[in-house]
């Protein structure tokens, strides 16, 4: 999960499934005040922007996976930790989301894992600046095709 809130629903609700493993990189700062526990949980200060946050995620994922060999991934890639996302707290750029997508979708194909994503949050004034964010996934796995 890389929203900027913690997976707290998630934790919450797999917390208890020894066949399931969370990871939650979020903003410490941010909603929800009360964190659950997940599996794994990265609390990044505010501020955070792409080389710190590229370089934890590039380094996290492919040691989780050929630590884990999971059967399945599911990728929460939400888009608030953008630098103008009005809830975030992070300063993600659109080059920096560009790169966590792709940095996770190789990880994950590399090691020939069947994978399901999802986009999640972003809130920002502009609607279609949003969407564009939201596309980013969507463009990164069309790329890597």
């Amino acid at each position: 999960d890389l929203d900027v809130h913690q997976g707290d629903g998630t934790a919450a609700i797999l917390g208890g499934d020894p066949g399931v493993f969370t990871l939650s990189v979020h903003c410490r700062t941010n909603f929800p005040a009360r964190k659950q526990r997940s599996s794994l949980d990265v609390a990044l200060e505010p501020g955070t922007g792409d080389d710190v946050y590229l370089g934890l995620v590039g380094r996290l994922v492919p040691a989780l996976l050929d630590r884990l060999q999971p059967d399945l991934v599911f990728y929460n890639a939400g888009v608030d930790p953008h630098e103008r996302d009005r809830l975030g707290r992070l300063a993600l750029t659109d080059d920096g989301l560009r790169r966590r997508e792709t940095l996770v979708l190789e990880a994950v194909l590399k090691r020939m894992l069947p994978l399901a994503c999802v986009v999640g949050g972003g809130y920002g004034a502009d609607i279609e600046e949003v969407v564009a964010r939201h596309a980013i996934l969507h463009e990164a796995a069309r790329d890597l095709a």
